[in-house]
């Protein structure tokens, strides 16, 4: 058995706690001009393709709690020139995104469960390229590109740390060990095990709840569960519904900037929105696709315009404690998240209309009885996520 030993929130990084870190360096640097913070390196500067070394701006960092992540681009993806308004000749392109916490990382990754791609909606590949990308199943950040923990460390050892050597094997295998000690809550440590053992019966690893938290419970089960997973386990597939879960493992709910003009959706910040580029996608029959966003999302690992800012589905336990939330850390509360839902869900039901009412909103295409959260329920499922 393991032993919690950690506690929340020592892992997390916000724009906060950046902040707070890069005003500390400087009151160092004003006594020692060779004082460093490792996370305030140039290759994470917003100005390191311009000066390199000599990068100095870290807005991202400071102003979003957000780093610098480089994805190769796939064969039919092109980056257009601002200056030319013509596909450039680059072969990556930089993303900011949050670091996700690494409470819980034990049940999270893959759960074994292939995801049932929307009907109607082949997947053909595109210049020879696995349509499906890594990890069909789950895996490790916003994107699910690491299969496992090992493989995550020495992405983040190479792009970050900038290690010029491979990592040793046996030191990559001690830090996903130790990753796997970390829980938001004995209650979660219990089930980690449970899962780990190959039980089919799981431990309710909720605390003690009072009335209006567990009229919350009700709410998250019927409004979240179908693609977070329900009370007793993370995403995946459980007994708890009629249904397999998950719907579909991957999904776009448009945090990505810029937003929707329609539908109730908050617009991106200047902070946010300055980080979008724009691509041109060729589609399977050659035709183009034009598209600008902040982050494509796994299309960078399948080329395939549905894939278009989707990211993997993330479990919720210890969320109290991880704010800002979504993959660019645009939610600063779980009041803005819960208003994000609100126009997303609204968004996909006026383009979605009964009869096609997708799984995650409706049990029978007709009639939504999942997903929505009515004004009036909203205070218990907030007090319950402030449980979990």
């Amino acid at each position: 058995m393991r032993r919690l030993s950690h506690p929340i929130g020592e892992f997390q990084l916000s724009p906060a706690s950046a902040r707070a870190r890069f005003d500390a360096l400087q009151e160092k640097r004003e006594h020692n001009k060779n004082a460093d913070d490792p996370l305030f390196r140039p290759v994470d500067a917003d100005d390191f393709r311009i000066n390199g070394a000599d990068a100095i701006d870290f807005s991202n960092l400071v102003e979003n709690g957000l780093i610098r992540v480089t994805m190769p681009l796939p064969m039919n993806v092109k980056l257009i020139d601002p200056a030319t308004g013509q596909p450039s000749e680059e072969t990556s392109v930089d993303l900011w995104r949050a670091v996700m916490p690494v409470l819980n990382v034990a049940i999270t990754g893959s759960d074994g469960v292939l995801p049932i791609w929307p009907p109607g909606a082949p997947r053909p590949p595109i210049m020879g390229q696995d349509p499906n990308g890594p990890n069909r199943q789950g895996g490790y950040q916003h994107d699910a590109r690491f299969g496992t923990l090992q493989e995550q460390a020495r992405g983040a050892l190479f792009a970050h740390a900038e290690v010029s050597v491979e990592p040793p094997t046996g030191m990559l295998d001690d830090l996903a060990a130790f990753q796997q000690t970390l829980f938001s809550s004995p209650g979660v440590e219990l089930l980690a095990n449970a899962i780990l053992s190959g039980s089919t019966s799981f431990p309710d690893p909720d605390p003690e709840l009072d009335e209006l938290e567990q009229e919350g419970k009700v709410v998250f089960n019927r409004a979240c569960a179908q693609c977070h997973g329900g009370a007793l386990h993370p995403s995946g597939t459980t007994g708890e519904t009629t249904f397999v879960r998950p719907i579909a493992r991957y999904h776009n709910i448009q945090t990505a900037c810029p937003r929707p003009t329609t539908d109730g959706f908050a617009p991106c910040p200047q902070r946010l929105e300055r980080n979008a580029r724009a691509y041109r996608i060729t589609r399977a029959d050659g035709t183009f696709q034009f598209v600008t966003t902040s982050d494509p999302g796994r299309l960078l690992l399948t080329g395939q315009p549905a894939d278009l800012s989707v990211m993997d589905v993330t479990q919720l336990r210890g969320i109290s404690k991880t704010a800002p939330y979504f993959h660019n850390n645009s939610a600063a509360s779980l009041e803005e998240m819960l208003d994000h839902y609100d126009a997303f869900f609204a968004r996909v039901t006026r383009l979605n209309p009964p009869p096609n009412l997708p799984p995650f909103l409706s049990s029978n295409g007709l009639v939504v009885d999942r997903g929505f959260v009515a004004t009036g329920e909203r205070a218990a499922l907030l007090a319950y996520l402030r449980k979990l």
